[in-house]
């Protein structure tokens, strides 16, 4: 970005609608749409998969709990992921089960979580009578518990991480309930330096927001932290300075457990998730004030003087966002260097670079024996 290049209020996805943001994305799986949606907008985005999605080494245990269902007929099939379906079949079909088990299924009853799980079950030949009311576990399982009384055999398709607690109703409820587990959910190693490097950044408040599209990533980023000493601190971050976005209630539900405010869609999917994170950065995110030499902006690291963008360093735009925040009140020195963790020389000078860095004279005013203000 060059002083030249301008940076207005956009409403929509303009190219520049997140120039300034930096954005950290946990994600395995469909990672790229969400970096390239950011990207495109003008973020600068961290990625760093805080879990991952793995096949076993050995599918025998998937192989083993098809035939079990295939011999079993079930009366109910519980489908709760597009690709833990897809990846079932494969597996079945390398087998040469694949025939067997869409004829097994295909005399099923079968409840779908979502419309992605839908879409493959569909892929797959087959059709659904219908779908959870709040496309989770839970909501499928209350679903199946209502409408098929014991005695039923159940057949489920599991998610990365087996949810023991729903398996448990179903059992309670008298029914027989069989398992497949297409794939898992692997956290990061502790050496992964792209995830010291997020949780880094979150800690020292580098990133203006953090996308998270499974409660296992959630996870994972906490038990990373824990690892590296820094658990506190990125809890605390994203309380109050970091926006936690989530695709849905399920995935919220960790971070909302330990205090984190989300920003979470009305709609769980990718593409809304997309769209309020660059609503909310652009909005509400964006910081505005009018001062003696113009409108001046913070959006993230790039502070923009009368439609002038200056990228700033992590220090310097600690101490901006303070002056900012303040909107021309005055802010004490002893306030400035707690926000930067320094004492008042370090601070000052700091400052006097921030200065330096905007190059608008006066912008920044001194007030003697006070502390520093915006011009406004």
């Amino acid at each position: 970005m060059t002083p030249s290049e301008r940076i207005d209020p956009v409403s929509g996805f303009g190219p520049d609608q997140l120039a300034g943001f930096r954005i950290g994305v946990t994600s395995d799986r469909r990672s790229a749409d969400l970096i390239d949606a950011f990207e495109r907008r003008g973020a600068s985005v961290l990625h760093a998969p805080t879990v991952r999605m793995r096949h076993a080494d050995d599918d025998g245990p998937v192989i083993d709990d098809t035939r079990s269902i295939v011999a079993a007929h079930p009366d109910l099939l519980l489908a709760t992921t597009s690709y833990g379906m897809r990846r079932w079949f494969e597996v079945a079909d390398a087998a040469g089960l694949g025939a067997a088990l869409q004829d097994s299924l295909s005399a099923a009853t079968i409840l779908v979580r979502g419309p992605k799980a839908r879409g493959a079950v569909r892929a797959a030949g087959l059709d659904d009578e219908g779908m959870s009311d709040e496309e989770t576990t839970a909501s499928l399982v209350d679903r199946a518990v209502a409408e098929f009384g014991a005695g039923t055999t159940v057949a489920v398709q599991l998610h990365g991480q087996t949810d023991h607690a729903q398996l448990e109703r179903l059992a309670q409820a008298g029914m027989h309930v069989l398992t497949v587990a297409p794939y898992t959910w692997s956290n990061a190693e502790d050496d992964d330096e792209r995830i010291t490097r997020l949780i880094d950044a979150i800690a020292a408040r580098q990133l203006d927001g953090v996308t998270f599209t499974s409660a296992p990533a959630v996870d994972g980023l906490f038990i990373a932290a824990l690892a590296r000493s820094r658990h506190d601190e990125v809890v605390d971050a994203l309380r109050r300075d970091v926006v936690a976005a989530s695709v849905g209630p399920v995935t919220s539900a960790p971070l909302r457990a330990v205090g984190i405010p989300v920003l979470q869609p009305d709609r769980y999917r990718m593409g809304a998730l997309i769209r309020l994170v660059c609503e909310h950065l652009e909005d509400r995110a964006t910081q505005r004030v009018q001062t003696r030499h113009g409108e001046v902006q913070l959006r993230g690291s790039v502070a923009v003087v009368d439609g002038t963008p200056v990228r700033l360093t992590p220090t310097s735009v600690t101490l901006f966002r303070a002056l900012v925040a303040a909107r021309g009140a005055v802010v004490s020195r002893r306030e400035l260097s707690g926000s930067v963790d320094g004492d008042e020389h370090t601070m000052e000078v700091s400052l006097s670079r921030l200065r330096q860095s905007l190059a608008t004279p006066g912008l920044v005013a001194t007030v003697v024996k006070r502390g520093y203000r915006l011009d406004v």
